[in-house]
């Protein structure tokens, strides 16, 4: 299969060449179809999001509103079978698959060639699925940009480009994922120059948002334009307000930064524990689940609890 797809695309190198693109042109035309790739992606995903849940919750709806309708037991055991399977499929997963490379992004883009090992990938973001769909306190962005950026890099490697263009095609991966997950593509372009490429350059940020644009065109043809956050009116800001807009920046700043802090630790304390990944996941899932005995908002990616803040 892989040989065929191989001299499809040579052909179609071929009539590249033919029509003597620029190469700017051509890296849009390769965005406009990582785009769809990233769009596509978000598709799936959610909807194996939903089966998943089905399968763990036996019923549908938002993660907040299942888990408050669940009595304590289910609400600790869900998440915690939830990490228990997810982290049997990643251990397995990997084992059976057997690749080294990496699956960061600024690893395989700053100090790679470009190479995402797709294989690698998809047994992440299976295991991202589980841990998502029983209820865990992660989002589905992560996963699907991942996705999107592999799916993007192994095209590459078929055509056996540059590492320069798969760099690019692991970007546009990115960008086209998050904005097609948060339905917001300015957003997802200039994550991926930020953090990802680290360059805003004109040839490489105007193929991010290409692709960021095709992505979420593709994902509000299903969705629909309606934003995941739902602000209520607000009066228009006077002058006054300003120190208090200042004031507030400091402080979600200062508290994302001890969050974070927070979250190595965490991580760093789990990967002390002398126990197998799936074991170390499935603790994180009682925790979860633990947590959720008094504040069931903790499960899912934050989205409901989020807008019920917003609206009170």
């Amino acid at each position: 299969m892989e040989q065929v797809l191989r001299r499809h695309w040579q052909r179609a190198l071929k009539i590249r060449e033919t029509l003597r693109f620029s190469e700017e042109a051509f890296h849009l035309i390769l965005a406009g179809g990582v785009g769809v790739i990233g769009g596509f992606v978000n598709l799936c995903f959610f909807y194996a999001n939903e089966w998943v849940k089905l399968l763990f919750f036996r019923r549908p709806g938002d993660p907040v509103e299942v888990a408050e309708m669940m009595v304590p037991w289910q609400r600790v055991l869900t998440p915690t079978l939830g990490g228990l399977c997810a982290g049997l499929v990643l251990y397995w997963g990997l084992r059976l698959v057997g690749t080294h490379r990496s699956t960061n992004f600024l690893e395989v883009v700053v100090a790679g060639d470009g190479r995402l090992p797709f294989r690698k990938a998809a047994i992440k973001g299976l295991s991202s699925l589980i841990s998502i769909g029983s209820g865990g306190s992660i989002g589905r962005e992560g996963a699907i940009s991942q996705l999107s950026a592999a799916i993007a890099s192994k095209w590459g490697q078929l055509a056996n480009w540059h590492p320069y263009r798969l760099r690019m095609l692991v970007g546009c991966g990115v960008a086209s994922g998050i904005a097609a997950a948060y339905n917001a593509p300015i957003s997802g372009a200039v994550f991926a120059a930020l953090i990802v490429l680290g360059n805003f350059s004109m040839n490489l940020f105007a193929p991010l948002v290409f692709s960021s644009v095709i992505a979420t065109m593709v994902s509000r043809s299903f969705f629909g334009i309606e934003p995941w956050y739902h602000v209520p009116p607000m009066e228009p800001a006077r002058l006054g307000q300003l120190p208090w807009f200042i004031v507030l920046g400091v402080v979600v700043g200062g508290a994302g930064a001890a969050f974070l802090k927070l979250l190595n630790y965490a991580e760093a304390g789990f990967k002390r524990l002398d126990a197998p990944p799936y074991v170390r996941i499935a603790l994180g899932g009682l925790v979860v689940g633990i947590i959720a005995l008094k504040y069931p908002g903790v499960w899912g990616n934050g989205y409901a609890i989020t807008n019920r803040i917003l609206l009170d």
